[in-house]
């Protein structure tokens, strides 16, 4: 098998047989797309090492309290998703995964992100929304591929100029953060896609005072020039 689902509302551990399929690639243990809403794991066991041939684990909408330090092992995972669960923390071994392009993280209790996260020079999708983190580590400028960061439901206080020298990124989500200004060297994120419809960069639900709400939906190169007017002074 390379791939295996398991579901079930009563779902509370990962049954050990598993650990037996050294060549499995994909693991689903959500239940994202079932009428059920959360299953019941609390703990993603040490034996996950042994798969070493994951690509794909996806273990959303579940109770897990922590992620082993064993996690670091698998070297060829390209995706992890472990929103909706009950983590406080995720071990810096994270950081060895450097063949991850998209880790959600949504709606936990995280209030930092560990530096090695910050290594993982593939990552292209990134998913921190709704758990209360209050800084951004300045090492977040070594995700040059990031094409997809977000942060709303924050405490964020501010935007770090790092954010600015991630040059890929697409789309950038702000929203329902406690900023009360951007940097000044925000109109330099020139891949981001903000369109007709200003979702790509969403501000909505921050005290924004510098540049001004009317600025900042028309756009980074109104920004900019926002705070190039201020230089000209």
């Amino acid at each position: 098998k390379k791939k295996l689902k398991i579901s079930g509302r009563e779902l509370a551990s990962v049954p050990a047989q598993v650990f037996g399929l050294d060549q499995l690639q994909v693991l689903e243990m959500s239940p994202e797309r079932e009428s059920c809403l959360r299953y019941r794991i609390e703990l993603l066991p040490r034996e996950i090492s042994h798969l070493r041939n994951l690509t794909c684990l996806y273990v959303d909408s579940n109770n897990l309290k922590k992620i082993p330090a064993e996690i670091g092992t698998l070297s060829h995972l390209e995706r992890l998703t472990l929103s909706n669960n009950s983590l406080s923390s995720l071990p810096p071994e994270i950081g060895a995964l450097q063949r991850l392009h998209s880790l959600h993280l949504a709606n936990n209790s995280l209030t930092e992100l560990p530096a090695p996260l910050c290594q993982l020079g593939s990552l292209t999708f990134l998913d921190v929304s709704d758990n209360k983190i209050g800084t951004i580590p300045s090492s977040i400028r070594h995700l040059e591929k990031l094409e997809t960061l977000l942060l709303l439901f924050n405490s964020l206080e501010s935007l770090p100029e790092d954010v600015c020298l991630l040059r890929n990124l697409h789309t950038l989500w702000l929203g329902n953060n406690h900023l009360r200004s951007l940097p000044a060297t925000f109109g330099e994120l020139v891949n981001l896609d903000w369109g007709y419809n200003y979702c790509s960069c969403n501000f909505e639900g921050n005290p924004l005072e510098s540049p001004p709400p009317e600025v900042c939906s028309r756009g980074p190169e109104e920004i900019r020039d926002y705070f190039l007017s201020f230089r000209r002074t």
